[in-house]
């Protein structure tokens, strides 16, 4: 199922959904151009330097990634497929070299995507949840509750992930937060839907309550089967969001009214 809006109105721009999704693909461009200035590896090297290694943190190592040992791709005989590309692990020394090296990732991989689809979905889903999440909240709250998901949701990857090597990338840990929190606040909201029935496509409007608890059930069943996505930020960061959200909206006259328990 594919959220296309909700029918729920906001009574403010939602300035910081907007420079969230601008941020996000302004980033992505420049990944993508990565291979057209440094190389064909180097996209690939930017999210071993960048994106959430669990191996990184639990290991306290730095994984560097050294394309200029490959093979250049003119050179001959062709290898039969794409060489791996070679990586060197480095101990970190100091406190001040392991929050640079190694936490610093869980804030800045929350804006990279590794996909024109892992991108578009991601910010699909921030645009339908975030804007009333965000009116409800403020500006300010709203980035501070965007973030904490989003590392919180990064952190409970690391510790389900300890030993893999992996680049993790993408905002769905704290999209997911936002999602939990817009459950709790609208959960008799309406989303429009694109459903797939067999060959065909048709838009349903599912009460928020029950679009969201099936996609939540969904990470649930999914994230028994492993794989490469990380199902437990998912999870974590919208348990996070149903957990944090009432320390964050804000209980102005105006929005009491709308958003009381």
């Amino acid at each position: 199922m594919i959220p296309i809006r909700d029918i729920n109105p906001t009574y403010t721009s939602p300035l910081i959904t907007v420079g969230i999704i601008v941020v996000c693909a302004i980033i992505f461009l420049y990944q993508a151009t990565l291979g057209l200035s440094s190389g064909p590896y180097a996209e690939q090297a930017f999210a071993y330097r960048h994106g959430l290694i669990p191996y990184e943190i639990s290991h306290l190592v730095q994984i560097i990634p050294r394309p200029e040992a490959l093979p250049r791709p003119d050179s001959f005989p062709f290898p039969a497929r794409e060489p791996q590309l070679p990586l060197v692990t480095v101990p970190v020394h100091g406190a001040g070299e392991a929050v640079t090296l190694l936490l610093l990732p869980l804030l800045v991989s929350i804006f990279l995507h590794g996909g024109v689809m892992h991108l578009a979905m991601n910010m699909l889903f921030l645009w339908v949840f975030g804007n009333n999440v965000e009116d409800a909240m403020g500006h300010g709250r709203f980035i501070g509750f965007y973030l904490i998901c989003g590392v919180t949701a990064g952190l409970i990857h690391v510790i389900t992930n300890l030993n893999s090597k992996i680049p993790t990338v993408g905002a769905s840990g704290a999209i997911a937060g936002v999602m939990g929190a817009y459950i709790v606040l609208f959960p008799r909201s309406r989303i429009l839907t694109l459903v797939p029935l067999f060959f065909y496509f048709t838009f349903v409007e599912i009460p928020a309550v029950v679009f969201l608890g099936f996609w939540f059930l969904l990470q649930l069943l999914m994230a028994g089967g492993g794989g490469d996505v990380a199902w437990f930020a998912h999870i974590g960061g919208f348990i996070v969001g149903l957990l944090l959200v009432r320390k964050f909206v804000r209980y102005s006259p105006r929005s009491r009214g709308r958003y009381e328990w």
